[in-house]
């Protein structure tokens, strides 16, 4: 038995030359490695794909009322997003889908509400295209969160297209178009002192094709005379289509013809704004619903203002604010919604924060004009 194991073992010793010595079993599994490590470097993504980041951010309601005859309370859902920001050569892009607590015709609870592309080049021309923000107003394109308030004024949800005057469906402030923006002018600093917007749009808001292919046309400029503080005007001239007409049971277009007026002071945490809109053109009974009949007991006139102050308590943990705003539905005061707010917002964390509010609401329209409002929300990023 021991010769014929000597026997098998004389070949294998043989195929070994002795310039080459035997590898040991750690130098075999560092040669693994290494391969394995030079297989790994080869595998190079692609440098948009490293650009890509994913963030969101979350809204936590309760709110409660007191008008009579229709008292309420409960917690809600108010917002939740999730979005891709990413860079590909000189372009900037942004996908944003959200989903909201707000039902009704043709407003899901789930959207894509920004999908857009941005030329970046040139910080004096700038073009971006697809679905965004409408170049309108101060307060629209305010981050829900950093805006600081239940929600935005009501003139800016009526006249800035979020739950607009002409029946459009929620839209966030948002419609697909394009836009060319730009800062010029630096001071001796090198900060601008004048910005400029001009946007192209098919009036319809999110998701919607052009009904009457006739365009939206919006622009806006502001100076910045000292830093912190913005100077703004804004005009908006196009119209909604297929509107019917009760009078005459056709659908037509409704014309959209508004400006705006802004001011603001935003530094160190004390953020002042200021903003007054008219808007001409006939509405719907129903604003945010995606209701496309003509309302003529609204009027073709509508307009309103907001003013408010956030300031730090403690700097970077406690702000306190207070808020006047008014909507006149018919641009007169038998139909205006008056409101003076007050409250706190609180900050856990730079990504966590809680806002608490009252508001006493005076509504010409209801037969009781006065009732009381309070908010609670838990915001959170990530």
């Amino acid at each position: 038995m021991m010769a014929l194991l000597m026997a098998m073992a004389i070949p294998a010793i043989a195929e070994t030359s002795a310039d080459e010595p035997v590898a040991t079993a750690a130098e075999v599994q560092e040669t693994t490695e290494v391969a394995q490590s030079d297989h790994k470097t080869r595998i190079e993504l692609p440098a948009w794909v490293k650009n890509i980041k994913f963030s969101g951010y979350g809204m936590l309601q309760y709110q409660g009322q007191d008008p009579e005859g229709n008292h309420s309370n409960s917690f809600k859902l108010r917002l939740a997003r999730f979005i891709l920001d990413g860079k590909i050569g000189d372009f900037d892009w942004r996908a944003q889908i959200q989903g909201t607590n707000a039902t009704g015709p043709g407003q899901p609870t789930v959207q894509l509400v920004d999908l857009y592309a941005e030329w970046r080049r040139f910080p004096e021309f700038k073009v971006r295209a697809g679905q965004f923000k409408r170049a309108f107003t101060f307060e629209n394109p305010t981050h829900p969160i950093t805006q600081g308030w239940r929600g935005y004024a009501d003139v800016i949800n009526k006249l800035s297209a979020f739950g607009d005057r002409t029946g459009e469906k929620s839209s966030g402030g948002r419609d697909i178009g394009i836009q060319v923006s730009g800062d010029l002018f630096p001071n001796a600093n090198g900060r601008k002192i004048f910005h400029y917007q001009v946007g192209v749009y098919n009036g319809e808001g999110v998701n919607e094709s052009d009904k009457d292919n006739r365009k939206d046309i919006i622009a806006g400029a502001w100076v910045m005379p000292i830093k912190g503080v913005r100077i703004g005007v804004f005009g908006w001239t196009g119209s909604r289509g297929a509107m019917l007409d009760p009078l005459t049971g056709e659908k037509r277009s409704v014309e959209k013809n508004r400006y705006c007026i802004s001011a603001e002071y935003d530094l160190n945490e004390y953020t002042f704004r200021a903003e007054y809109i008219h808007s001409q053109g006939w509405g719907a009974a129903s604003p945010g619903n995606n209701v496309r009949e003509i309302c003529y007991e609204n009027g073709d006139k509508a307009d309103g203002w907001y003013v408010f102050g956030i300031i730090p308590l403690i700097k970077s943990k406690l702000h306190a604010k207070a808020r006047y705003q008014t909507y006149r539905n018919q641009k007169n005061w038998g139909t205006s919604v008056n409101q003076v707010e007050c409250g706190l917002n609180y900050f856990f964390t730079k990504n966590l924060e809680m806002h608490l509010e009252y508001s006493h609401v005076n509504d010409r329209n209801l037969a009781k004009h006065d009732y009381n409002l309070i908010d609670v929300e838990l915001d959170f990023r990530f």
